[in-house]
């Protein structure tokens, strides 16, 4: 998606003019307004079957050239697309947003003529409210608040965290909208990149051909969750956080009794960071959700990714191209995937030069060559 679309949120090959229109929007706006208390909702949650891993196709990798970091004076060229599909589920819970600008799409005032963008993708469960809420109000959390964009990680920290408690609110005025998300948001100033992530959807960026992990999956069982969640009073069985939910950090989810409270709890909205300053290696950026990694691992997807964009330079037929890879490998999830360009051109050929090889042979060589021919002759 260029620059000049704006927001492109949730719809296939599309973008909008201006904001979306808010789901919801009298229940959540007065929830916002007021002080509400959190009440218990006694909805209950059906637990789905783990998804089976299903090996990915082998894809060959290129060869990638050992060379220097050149840092001089790069400026990113940000173009964006994406693709969502409800794959073999009955509903679509997914949601992302693309803002390849969003000094002008927020009318924040622009001081500078570098790059100002905003990705996100969040994976619903339970239902979509969640997810929607997520997408409309954690970029405003972001941009509203006076000390964006000089304290970049306690801002987006803090926009998760009132994200969380906001959509809290909302649910106790109308237990319907209960339901979580995860959330993985990127943040592109300048020459910097920054990757939020509460959840288990994945960001992998492309560094000439090479896949750099962006974000750590929040899974129950992942070491520092399974500690982090016990010591929160959770416990992990059989996967499952509390036997209850498949990853260990998500907004919402409000309604799930002994997750969170005003004094915490084992289940978290608080993000992790990443954050890397963009050189003229690096090529593009994935985001997605956790039904394209079910079946890619991150260099896979790159490689995929990158063959795709070399053919036809386009983000939003690159992201297609992922999700329907995915369905083709039998993905069990929702699917959605954006894809970040950082140039104008496809990605360069990688392609190693012949190594030359200097051969020599010895005087005691030459020696037993020629006994050999000699040998031959007579």
């Amino acid at each position: 998606m260029d620059a000049s679309k704006g927001i492109e949120i949730g719809e296939n090959g599309s973008s909008s003019e201006g904001r979306p229109p808010i789901p919801l929007a009298a229940a959540y706006r007065q929830c916002l307004s007021s002080d509400c208390v959190v009440l218990p909702c006694k909805k209950s949650l059906i637990r789905h079957p783990s998804l089976v891993k299903t090996k990915a196709l082998d894809i060959s990798v290129e060869p990638v050239l050992a060379v220097e970091n050149h840092e001089t004076e790069f400026i990113p060229i940000v173009r964006s697309g994406a693709w969502a599909d409800k794959g073999v589920r009955t509903s679509m819970e997914d949601v992302y947003l693309c803002v390849d600008n969003f000094m002008d799409d927020y009318g924040i005032e622009n001081l500078t003529a570098e790059p100002s963008a905003f990705y996100g993708v969040f994976d619903g469960h339970g239902g979509k409210h969640a997810a929607d809420f997520a997408c409309q109000h954690l970029p405003r959390f972001i941009f509203e608040d006076k000390e964006f964009p000089n304290e970049i990680e306690r801002v987006v920290a803090s926009a998760f965290l009132q994200t969380d408690t906001a959509f809290a609110e909302a649910c106790s005025s109308d237990a319907t909208l209960a339901s979580g998300t995860t959330a993985l948001a990127a943040l592109v100033l300048g020459r910097m990149l920054v990757v939020a992530n509460a959840g288990d959807c994945r960001a992998v960026l492309c560094r000439r051909g090479k896949a750099i992990e962006m974000s750590r999956d929040h899974k129950p069982l992942c070491i520092r969750e399974k500690l982090r969640i016990e010591a929160s009073g959770g416990y992990v069985y059989d996967g499952y956080l509390n036997n209850q939910l498949n990853v260990a950090r998500s907004l919402g989810d409000w309604h799930m009794e002994g997750m969170k409270g005003k004094g915490g709890g084992p289940l978290t909205a608080e993000p992790e960071f990443m954050t890397r300053k963009l050189t003229d290696e690096d090529e593009f950026l994935i985001l997605a959700c956790d039904g394209i990694w079910d079946v890619f691992m991150s260099q896979n997807a790159v490689d995929f990714a990158r063959r795709r964009l070399r053919e036809h330079n386009d983000p939003v037929k690159c992201s297609k191209d992922l999700v329907d890879e995915a369905l083709k490998r039998k993905s069990g999830d929702n699917l959605s995937a954006v894809v970040v360009c950082f140039r104008s051109q496809p990605p360069p050929n990688l392609v190693a030069p012949r190594s030359r090889v200097q051969r020599s042979f010895s005087a005691e060589g030459l020696r037993e060559l020629q006994s050999f021919l000699d040998s031959l002759g007579n």
